[in-house]
């Protein structure tokens, strides 16, 4: 028996808020696996070529999307596009969320509308858009990356954590209406990834809640890396990760344990 060192040759994959950090990793991951990829983010077509460029010379074909995710009508454009260039869609993944801090009493209806249209309504419209496609194939795999603010919420982000959650939530009953076809739909969880968006949430080192302080607490003492998240993916839509469905990866480093 021969290996094959390109286990997702000829699949189409999207990520979604793929032109930096955790997508990129992600979309890159995929690449390299042999996968189509489409590279989607909401405004910097520079920052999306250039990770088209680095997939494309992994030896893989390459498309970009500036949709606002958020657009339920764009996002089934972007669908369609990449269906009728590469054939079909067989990999979504939903990587796109903002990040507020707003006591709860302050939250004004747009807000929480626009919070959760983004952070989760997205997730929604992108499987909804993917499905069909996966479901002629007999074979699709849906991930959500999401967070531990579901289990482990935080004060003054109400809208956030209840994101979190409907990832987790999503991502079940999808696994349980979409199994008979092959589909798998799981959400993984990051912990404190060393990226630029995280180190803008926990700036100083010194500082009780900066980035040394919670190395040193974590059991691997180190924070998470991109890669790390694309590695959980690439996992999940593997012959190994075939029989995982319904399910929420947490990838922290042992920071926070269930």
């Amino acid at each position: 028996m021969t290996h094959d060192n390109k286990p997702l040759r000829g699949r189409t994959a999207i990520v979604t808020g793929s032109g930096r950090n955790i997508g990129r990793a992600i979309a890159l991951d995929f690449a390299r696996q042999g996968a189509n990829v489409v590279i989607n983010g909401h405004s910097n077509a520079a920052a999306l070529e250039e990770v088209a460029a680095e997939a494309r010379a992994l030896g893989v074909e390459a498309m970009t999307a500036i949709v606002d995710v958020g657009d339920a009508a764009a996002v089934q454009g972007m669908v369609d596009a990449a269906a009728q260039r590469f054939g079909s869609v067989d990999i979504a993944v939903s990587n796109v969320s903002v990040r507020e801090h707003t006591p709860f009493l302050d939250i004004s209806v747009d807000d929480w509308q626009r919070v959760l249209n983004t952070n989760l309504s997205s997730a929604f419209y992108l499987a909804r858009a993917c499905l069909p496609h996966m479901k002629a194939k007999r074979w699709g795999r849906i991930i959500h990356i999401s967070g531990r603010d579901g289990f482990s919420p935080k004060a003054n982000r109400a809208h956030n954590v209840t994101c979190k959650a409907g990832t987790f939530a999503l991502a079940k009953a999808i696994a349980i209406e979409f199994g008979e076809f092959g589909i798998t739909a799981n959400a993984v969880a990051p912990g404190i990834i060393d990226t630029v968006r995280d180190a803008a949430h926990y700036p100083a080192a010194g500082d009780v809640n900066g980035f040394e302080a919670r190395r040193l607490a974590m059991p691997l003492r180190r924070l998470g890396d991109a890669n790390d998240i694309a590695g959980a993916c690439s996992y999940l839509c593997s012959t190994a990760g075939g029989y995982v469905t319904g399910q929420i990866l947490h990838v922290n480093g042992g920071e926070f344990m269930f």
